[in-house]
């Protein structure tokens, strides 16, 4: 074998090896690559159900239920809304101290074959000014977030409603001051 030949060769054979290396590196990663969603990309993109994805959007304003399973974990049930579409989310766990109705969250889990969301994870956005990037997207395609529009006070957080055209409109009556409807 000539010398230029052998060269070749090991050339042929690194890209080869260097190919395959690539293949299987983003096969891995595939695998745990968590997609982000909006209740309406769902519906529009009919994705099956099993699938670890995060969705977001805003917690429907009276759509926040509690309730404790038979193994005493606190099971809490509430929709996501983006404002053209809503879904069904449950989470066993402890939420965070800024989850509320009306608020941005981001859920982590797996659509389940009965149409509802089982979340793993929720996140709540930190303070009144910040909103997940992916969310804040979801809410402008639905026409339902005014980024130059200041966030609700504190106080109104439990009177929002999504579901309304426009960005998120307050409910007159709100709660008395200092009372919590969580």
């Amino acid at each position: 074998m000539t010398r230029k030949r052998r060269r070749l060769w090991i050339v042929l054979l690194s890209g080869l090896g260097l190919g395959t290396a690539t293949v299987l590196t983003l096969t891995a990663f595939e695998d745990s690559l968590v997609f982000f969603h909006s209740p309406s990309d769902l519906a529009a993109k009919g994705i099956p159900p099993g699938r670890n994805i995060r969705i977001g959007g805003l917690v429907e304003a009276g759509s926040v239920s509690r309730s404790t399973t038979p193994d005493g974990k606190m099971q809490i049930a509430f929709r996501v809304s983006d404002g053209a579409a809503s879904l069904r989310v449950t989470y066993s766990g402890i939420l965070p101290d800024l989850f509320r109705e009306g608020q941005g969250v981001v859920a982590e889990g797996v659509l389940t074959p009965e149409g509802y969301f089982r979340a793993t994870q929720v996140l709540a956005r930190h303070d009144e000014t910040y909103m997940p990037p992916e969310v804040a997207d979801a809410l402008k395609r639905a026409g339902h977030w005014q980024p130059g529009a200041p966030p609700p006070p504190a106080r109104d957080w439990n009177t929002l409603r999504p579901g309304r055209a426009g960005a998120a409109a307050l409910d007159q009556a709100s709660p008395p001051p200092g009372r919590m409807t969580n």
